[in-house]
């Protein structure tokens, strides 16, 4: 009996494993024994050179320079994203004036105001990267950042934007947390929802003001959901390719400020014609990316709290 419950179980899951093993698993082998040879990628036989190209990767200031604004994105980005997803989504949830026979309740419109923050969800990151490349332009007619400021008086504070070597990553970053936090406030609202209202009720009678309530309540509960958001937007932010190849000045412009690893890697492969280059600086994301996931589940694991 115990042997057929196995042979049901391996049956059940030959043919997912034999799925992901062939669309998952062997793209990254294949990626990696090809950043062990020298190759075009377009004619010619790949020569292999071992581990050189990974040799080429630890000098060159050019690859290192991208992942310092990578890191920076992982650090920051899911920082800012997943704290005003969790504040938007408290004050929608919870934040309502008290209403007859209910002692907690979300704001008036909620639901209209979830679908309004979700919304650039549902627009494609290349028609977002063409907007907010406007919205920064830095003509002070054309520009509608540069316009608004222009309009209110603040002159002073109109500036070149994505063509200032000091802004022009932070304008990006802005961009990111923008188009993504809206997805966060409906899922964290959706956590929220499973949360029993008594609790909330019962904190408030005992004199919790929301802070308290915030913190010491539905931040604990909602940690997993947290946690799954936070490596998901790491891997968004060691990616962020579309948009800094859209709105940057000559792609990873100007003097390099914005380059990152994914514009590095593309314009290795398909300008330089160094496709074994190319390969290892993926390895090198992917080492990255899996030690931020395994960083963040390790130290953001909290005791499961059951309610």
């Amino acid at each position: 009996m115990q042997h057929g419950k196995y042979r049901f179980i391996v049956g059940f899951l030959a043919l997912p494993l034999l799925i992901y093993a062939i669309f998952v698993i062997s793209p990254f082998i294949q990626a990696f024994q090809i950043s062990t040879t020298e190759w075009s990628g377009l004619r010619g036989a790949a020569k292999s050179i071992g581990l050189d190209n990974y040799d080429k990767l630890l000098h060159s200031d050019e690859f290192w320079n991208a992942l310092r604004h990578n890191v920076v994105m992982l650090v920051l980005v899911p920082i800012a994203t997943l704290a005003l997803g969790l504040f938007f989504a408290f004050m929608l949830n919870v934040g309502g004036r008290a209403r007859r026979g209910a002692v907690i309740t979300g704001v008036r419109g909620a639901s209209f105001y979830k679908f309004v923050y979700f919304f650039p969800q549902v627009i494609s990151i290349t028609i977002i990267s063409v907007i907010w490349f406007n919205i920064y332009n830095p003509d002070p007619h054309d520009g509608m950042l540069n316009s608004l400021l222009g309009a209110v008086g603040l002159d002073s504070l109109q500036s070149s934007w994505l063509g200032e070597r000091s802004l022009a990553l932070a304008c990006i970053m802005v961009v990111m947390v923008w188009a993504n936090v809206g997805f966060y406030v409906v899922l964290f609202s959706a956590a929220m929802a499973s949360i029993p209202r008594e609790i909330y009720e019962a904190s408030l009678l005992d004199g919790a003001n929301r802070f308290h309530t915030f913190f010491r309540i539905t931040l604990p509960l909602l940690w997993d959901t947290v946690q799954t958001g936070w490596v998901y937007m790491g891997i968004i932010a060691m990616d962020a390719f579309a948009l800094v190849q859209i709105m940057s000045v000559n792609m990873g412009g100007p003097d390099g400020a914005t380059d990152v690893v994914p514009l590095r890697l593309y314009q290795t492969a398909f300008r330089d014609s160094q496709f074994g280059y190319a390969a290892a600086m993926g390895v090198a994301m992917l080492i990255v990316t899996l030690l931020f996931a395994v960083l963040t589940m390790r130290f953001a694991r909290r005791e499961r709290i059951e309610f």
